[in-house]
């Protein structure tokens, strides 16, 4: 059985969406596990990792997400396992998830030196499973160059299987390829292949906003599977907001105050994925049954406006299960852009 750890430098590179894309590429029976867990979710009084989860619900795997994670916290860990005991019990987690399985995909931490100290950093676990390493690269080229370089100088990736790095979230596949691909080539970092930038991957769904803004959904919830793909703080008078060339464009999320039944009006009859409605104030009954008509979540939260957009955009872009279409398309791109037969093959 082939095993995969998926790894990257630094986070947010994109590990989640690879390892998603893979499994729907591959084709193959897949596992998963996430020794170190980075994304802690309290589901019936029992903790478990986001990632972990969301794989789960895509793939339709029969192991339960809490047991894909050896643990979540530092000093637990430190505590409870020392290197023997943290081998052991990673050995103990393949054996419970293997079983039928024709890939296992282990993702990594949020970067290449978390969980070091507890034994569970991208490189030991590569040598503790015999599994391959893959890490995953992105941002601007000189980053990339940088991180490339990085990992020729200071990992010792001879250590480990290293198959090679995928690059990701690239505007520019021709230029990279170019100017900056044999670059990483010639330093002896092998690329398993380039992702291009894909805007779709960075929007948001409505269900997935209001369940981050702990917002209660006071109409609309046929629409909540809506995609934002601009963001409109009405905070100006009505008539500032209309001559705003930003207010007329489609898929847009307004983020204004309850009280504010002019501007919530003026956006239900535009292009309107959805409405947050800030500082605990309902509209009008006519608003709430506009809304209801349209399909347009309603979200109603405590903070004040200014404070509603920093939650909003702070909101990290996280791929949920019934993101259906993006699902397709990391596989389409993994497929496309990666040699997947030869990352299978070793």
């Amino acid at each position: 059985m082939r095993r995969l750890i998926i790894a990257s430098m630094r986070k947010s590179a994109g590990k989640t969406s690879v390892i998603v894309g893979l499994g729907k590429a591959m084709q193959k029976k897949i596992g998963y596990l996430k020794p170190f867990g980075d994304r802690l979710l309290y589901r019936k009084k029992r903790l478990w990792d986001y990632d972990s989860a969301l794989v789960t619900r895509i793939f339709g795997l029969d192991e339960s997400p809490e047991d894909m994670s050896l643990g979540f916290d530092h000093s637990k860990l430190r505590f409870m396992y020392d290197d023997a005991g943290t081998q052991e019990k990673l050995q103990e987690m393949l054996a419970g998830t293997a079983s039928g399985k024709e890939v296992m995909l282990i993702e990594g931490g949020k970067e290449i030196s978390y969980g070091i100290s507890v034994h569970l950093d991208p490189l030991t676990l590569a040598r503790h499973m015999d599994a391959t390493l893959v890490l995953v690269v992105s941002g601007d080229e000189g980053t990339i160059l940088d991180e490339a370089t990085f990992i020729k100088q200071h990992i010792r990736t001879e250590d480990v299987g290293f198959a090679g790095v995928i690059v990701n979230q690239i505007h520019d596949l021709e230029d990279f390829r170019n100017n900056y691909q044999k670059a990483i080539e010639e330093l002896g970092i092998p690329v398993l292949g380039v992702l291009p930038f894909q805007d779709q991957l960075t929007h948001l769904s409505l269900a997935f906003l209001a369940e981050c803004l702990f917002a209660k959904v006071i109409a609309g919830e046929a629409g909540l599977q809506r995609v934002v793909k601009d963001i409109f703080v009405g905070a100006m008078s009505t008539d500032a907001a209309l001559r705003n060339p930003f207010f007329t464009k489609s898929n847009k999320l307004l983020i204004t105050s309850g009280d504010r039944s002019d501007m919530i009006l003026a956006a239900l009859e535009g292009d309107t994925s959805g409405i947050v409605l800030t500082n605990n104030i309902l509209p009008p009954a006519n608003i709430i049954s506009r809304a209801a008509e349209r399909n347009v979540p309603l979200l109603l939260i405590a903070a004040d406006t200014y404070e509603a957009a920093k939650q909003v955009d702070n909101t990290e872009r996280l791929l949920t299960s019934e993101d259906e279409e993006k699902i397709a398309l990391l596989g389409k791109m993994i497929g496309e852009h990666i040699d997947v037969r030869a990352l299978l093959e070793g």
